[in-house]
């Protein structure tokens, strides 16, 4: 059960039912873990327009969803890994054998998995990424912009994992669990 109210879009009021009208209209639906941050208007409208802003970056879908996978599996946060997971098969184009593959941090595309390799090592690292880590994304062929997104795409799951773990978010996507 969430530690958070889940805000019902026929019960919200003002900024938040607003913002939960446009995740239903882009959607065509609202996922729970939007009802609970809802709670803060502000915090909703951060991560809309934060995600939004992403999606018209240089990384395509099926890396951002590969780097969304990574981050769920690292952080063992299940709401995510379900509902990327779904987001991935269904929408973006990625094979189930790739989702499984991008949780483990591996592609077959050489760019995407520099992408989840620097990823992860952003997770583990806290950031704290070497040279070494850069060059070797630089080398896969990862230009400077798309390491930029990398970065901003591991802070972006970051704060869904900590915000649906923290709150205990009940996951309303065909469920999925991290590897242990």
């Amino acid at each position: 059960m969430s530690r958070l109210p889940i805000i019902e879009p026929a019960h919200a009021q003002g900024a938040a039912a607003d913002l939960l009208a446009t995740v239903q209209k882009t959607l065509g639906v609202t996922p729970n873990m939007t009802k609970a941050m809802a709670n803060s208007p502000a915090v909703l409208k951060g991560y809309l327009e934060f995600s939004g802003a992403l999606a018209t970056g240089e990384l395509p879908a099926t890396v951002r969803e590969s780097i969304a996978l990574a981050v769920a599996q690292e952080n063992t946060c299940d709401y995510c890994l379900s509902a990327h997971t779904y987001i991935a098969t269904n929408l973006a184009g990625l094979t189930t054998e790739q989702a499984e593959s991008a949780r483990r941090a591996q592609s077959a595309d050489l760019t995407c998995d520099a992408a989840l390799k620097l990823a992860t090592s952003l997770v583990r690292t806290r950031g704290d990424v070497t040279d070494t880590d850069l060059k070797t994304a630089r080398e896969a062929g990862l230009n400077d912009a798309e390491i930029a997104e990398v970065v901003a795409h591991v802070a972006l799951n970051i704060l869904t994992n900590y915000f649906n773990k923290a709150a205990a978010v009940d996951i309303d996507w065909p469920q999925v669990s991290h590897l242990s």
